[in-house]
């Protein structure tokens, strides 16, 4: 079967594009590609594009006469009003005609006769399809009759009107015209030219094929599409850094709003950069529409919080690790269990629906790098049930606490949270299993569809955790995208060294990128120096210089290990560059500054250039004698997926600053 764009037609169709969909998709998928032109789209044209071997189109245009209808256009005088109508077939000849002179007009790279064109008659065969020859082949269009959409017939004559093969700016400006969907506006890339402003922009850029399947799969809401499905609708995508998720995410809502302007859709993620990063880029791709809502997961949470006036925030991080101190103390410290190890279990515990001894007991903790038997999970359940005693005594919540309050609210029936047809999840490897249960429910029963994009080289799938434990089935419902737009060669290829020398043994299901027709690009910067103040200083000079030979600030972002560290090269910045030159992305939405942030909050953004300071923090951390080695290994892990994660977010450069003696896995940027 051919590789259909979207998989299947959102929303209804005339039974005669039903009879073309099922011909077409006939075809061989080795060879073929087709497009249906979505119902979004004012301006008429082609029903269907279809590509074969990569090179050589023919456009598809279905008509709905009927037999009568074809009888009477050979015979007009039996009926004098079908005389004074159009010919058969000509309406569908003029609409070719207008799409062909869209797509011909100057500077377009198309000549007007290098796309030949087909129109369909699913409802009348060759026998009462009498036209003359010369008036079905006119202008390049060859009419094809009912009997001609059986699988080898159709095959046929697609092959025997295919245009020659197609240069790749041709093949660009006619899918850009056929699908305006998948047109990317350079603004939102990190391809512009990061040097002096004086070219012009680049041109608009379109999806690859992998991420228009994706972006237009399962689109229908409709309650007759769900009613084919007795399960959750579930659509997961994995990507390597910088295949388009996050891209998808927007462009996924704004095809959703065009065809179902009536339903709810929530878009979510887990930092407030991201989602104030999506939200900008979908306000410019909307032209301001405000119909899809973009939160937080715990933005989200805080939102239904059935006081609305209560003034709800977590304790800080030091003063929870005071708080687990005392009960560490009071309750495991007689055995080879650390701090940080009860710490751990503690978050994973409050990311699951858990609440009984019981639960815990039975529970499922594959994965978690150390074993717990029956007295132990006993002792932690008691440590846990203390820690929660001393939060509650001092009115205090953790985070992990709101999902799990909310999750109890809606439970008793306090709060009714509002129901969405579409729930999309960027960076989903974050989102813990309590959490899903949250969006599940929150899925209209007969219409909900839940869109997740991961990149399992982040977040918690290298704690053990999978899918099916987060409570998703996801088997037959995944896609992957391997290939990386943002980013370069080099800078890919240092990444997975990086990745893969830190964490030799790792075997979880990582997307492997593919570097195909990837450009070389530059080999990342590594700017050794003794200090951290010396580090903090040589960013800077490096930042103003940038900007002084006309690099755009909002084309630089500076990612450091700590927020301390955050609010310096914020402040630095601001005084070196004037008020407002630098700003944390959590706080802001777009505008033009240069970008600084945490490595926590890095995920999803991108910039052509990227500094990445701080990184001795995560060596000392890795180096303390107050953590098991069984806490090193994950540790490791987890700042190995951050470091590769800080690095893939640059387009063009990375420059890597470190304060001391290198470590061997840094030493190839050097």
């Amino acid at each position: 079967m051919a590789l259909f764009l979207p998989n299947s037609p959102p929303g209804p169709i005339s039974p005669e594009v039903g009879k073309a969909v099922r011909a077409l998709k006939s075809l061989p998928d080795d060879r073929f590609i087709v497009w249906q032109r979505l119902a979004i789209w004012e301006d008429p044209g082609p029903d269907f594009l279809v590509l074969k071997d990569g090179s050589r189109a023919v456009l598809v245009k279905v008509s709905s006469a009927t037999p009568r209808q074809a009888r009477l256009a050979v015979q007009p005088e039996l009926l004098s009003a079908w005389a004074r109508s159009k010919p058969i077939g000509q309406a569908e000849r003029e609409v070719l005609a207008q799409f062909l002179h869209r797509l011909t007009n100057p500077g377009r790279g198309v000549e007007p006769t290098s796309i030949p064109a087909l129109v369909l008659f699913p409802n009348v065969t060759r026998q009462d399809l009498q036209v003359p020859a010369a008036a079905q082949s006119s202008n390049g269009v060859l009419w094809v009759p009912m009997d001609d959409l059986r699988p080898e017939g159709i095959q046929a004559r697609i092959e025997q009107h295919l245009s020659r093969p197609l240069e790749p700016a041709c093949l660009e400006a006619l899918r850009a015209a056929f699908t305006p969907e998948a047109v990317v506006p350079a603004a939102l890339t990190v391809r512009a030219p990061i040097e002096r402003d004086t070219a012009a922009g680049l041109t608009d850029y379109l999806l690859d094929y992998d991420q228009e399947w994706v972006l237009k799969c399962d689109l229908d809401l409709s309650e007759e599409a769900r009613r084919t499905s007795k399960d959750l609708s579930v659509r997961l995508i994995n990507g390597v850094a910088g295949s388009g998720k996050s891209l998808i995410i927007v462009y996924r809502a704004l095809l959703l709003r065009r065809f179902f302007p009536d339903k709810k859709i929530l878009v979510l993620t887990h930092n407030r950069p991201l989602i104030r990063d999506l939200q900008a880029k979908y306000e410019m791709l909307s032209e301001g529409d405000a119909g899809v809502e973009w939160r937080t997961f715990l933005g989200w949470c805080l939102s239904q919080w059935p006081n609305r006036g209560e003034q709800v925030q977590a304790i800080g991080k030091q003063w929870r690790r005071e708080l687990i101190a005392d009960v560490w103390a009071q309750h495991i410290a007689d055995s080879a269990v650390t701090q940080g190890m009860l710490e751990t279990e503690l978050d994973w515990f409050k990311d699951r629906t858990i609440s009984k001894r019981s639960e815990y007991l039975a529970a499922d903790r594959t994965g978690r790098g150390f074993a717990l038997q029956e007295g132990m999970r006993n002792r932690f359940f008691d440590a846990f049930a203390a820690y929660q005693k001393k939060l509650n005594g001092l009115g205090q919540l953790d985070w992990g606490d709101i999902p799990r309050k909310i999750w109890g609210f809606m439970q008793e029936g306090v709060i009714a949270p509002p129901r969405y047809d579409a729930i999309l999840v960027d960076e989903a490897q974050f989102f813990a299993p309590i959490w899903f249960e949250i969006i599940k429910s929150l899925l209209n029963p007969s219409t909900g569809h839940l869109f997740l994009v991961a990149d399992p080289t982040q977040g918690f799938l290298g704690r053990g955790q999978s899918w099916v434990a987060s409570g998703l089935e996801v088997r037959g419902r995944s896609h992957r995208l391997s290939k990386s737009y943002r980013t370069t060669r080099r800078i890919l290829d240092f990444a997975t060294w990086m990745y893969r020398t830190r964490i030799p043994d790792e075997q979880e299901d990582i997307v492997v990128p593919n570097l195909d027709e990837m450009p070389e690009g530059v080999v990342p910067m590594l700017i050794p120096l003794t200090s951290p103040q010396d580090e903090i200083t040589r960013v800077i000079n490096e930042i103003v210089g940038l900007v002084g030979s006309g690099v755009m600030p909002a084309h630089i972002l500076v990612i450091h290990a700590n927020w301390e560290g955050v609010d310096k090269l914020i402040a630095r910045l601001n005084a070196a560059l004037g008020p407002g030159a630098a700003h944390d992305p959590k706080e802001a939405i777009g505008g033009q500054a240069i970008r600084v942030c945490t490595l926590n909050a890095t995920t999803g953004l991108e910039s052509p250039i990227v500094f990445l300071v701080g990184l001795r923090s995560l060596a000392e951390q890795e180096q303390s004698l107050r953590i098991s080695d069984e806490e090193r290994v994950d540790l490791i892990r987890d700042n190995t997926r951050k470091v590769y994660m800080a690095v893939t977010r640059a387009g063009q450069r990375i420059v890597i600053t470190y304060a001391g003696e290198l470590p061997e896995w840094l030493k190839p940027a050097s």
